[in-house]
């Protein structure tokens, strides 16, 4: 059987959206009107996807050790990660599997990235060098 890493979980609430927009220049407004976000068929104000992939990647540089460690790492979107309009927000939930180590020292990780229970993130994976 493969070996478990531990879960971890991010919580997510519409400042991080807000920082995360600042720092990465996309202002889109699905990401913070409700108002707009719904307009185009969304269930309200949604997180970057490119911030739920960070918040994977955090995790597995976590596993790794150190975020250097990272060799290699992507992902697919599969779901909107929903941000409410509350203090609590939401909460992004990260595991992981080794599936194997390569001749030369590099692990394979097989990621899962859900929020409310759903799969958020698809084929992720992820290549680390263990220090």
């Amino acid at each position: 059987m493969a070996e478990q890493l531990p879960t971890q979980t991010f919580r997510v609430t519409r400042a991080d959206l807000v920082r995360y927009a600042g720092a990465s220049g996309d202002f889109n407004p699905i990401h913070w009107s409700e108002r707009f976000a719904t307009s185009v068929g969304l269930p309200g104000v949604i997180a970057h996807g490119m911030y739920t992939m960070a918040l994977a990647g955090r995790a597995v540089g976590v596993w790794a050790g150190a975020p250097d460690a990272v060799v290699e790492y992507g992902v697919r979107f599969t779901r909107p990660v929903p941000v409410p309009d509350t203090d609590e927000g939401t909460e992004v939930v990260v595991s992981g599997v080794i599936k194997g180590v390569t001749d030369d020292g590099l692990t394979k990780i097989e990621i899962t990235a859900t929020c409310e229970g759903e799969r958020v993130l698809a084929l992720a994976r992820a290549t680390v060098r263990k220090r």
